[in-house]
């Protein structure tokens, strides 16, 4: 992991996957802020490529996304990157649930509306020295 230590907290690579361009650009600058390294893509498909570099501790992404949902994207960045966290962000709850079997063990489900502050203590949780 490319993680940097800021006190007590890890700074940390987020790669970020956000259809949304003004959610996409709240949450990047809204993370970075908080300590944190942000590259934000619009798609799954956009996203991958960058997975596969491994230079990624955490993958942020929406589930209901165009092209590639966050759920495929997961699946597929787990066997490029299997050390790399990853949350997912959703409006779309009961398809989170839906698709509970198919959700990484180990992954994070936050349902928007989300406050911020919530986020960025799960993410300053995952990377606490």
């Amino acid at each position: 992991m490319i993680k940097r230590h800021i006190g007590q907290l890890s700074m940390a690579r987020i790669l970020l996957a956000e259809d949304d361009d003004s959610m996409r650009n709240f949450l990047a600058r809204s993370i970075e802020r908080a300590g944190h390294i942000v590259v934000a893509v619009e798609t799954g498909t956009k996203a991958l490529p960058l997975v596969a570099s491994g230079d990624f501790d955490l993958l942020l992404t929406d589930i209901v996304m165009p092209e590639m949902d966050g759920i495929e994207l997961a699946q597929r960045s787990a066997n490029l990157a299997p050390q790399m966290q990853v949350m997912f962000i959703t409006g779309f709850a009961a398809v989170a649930l839906n698709k509970k079997d198919a959700i990484p063990g180990n992954a994070k489900v936050l349902s928007k509306p989300f406050h911020l502050r919530d986020l960025v203590g799960e993410i300053n949780r995952l990377f606490a020295a």
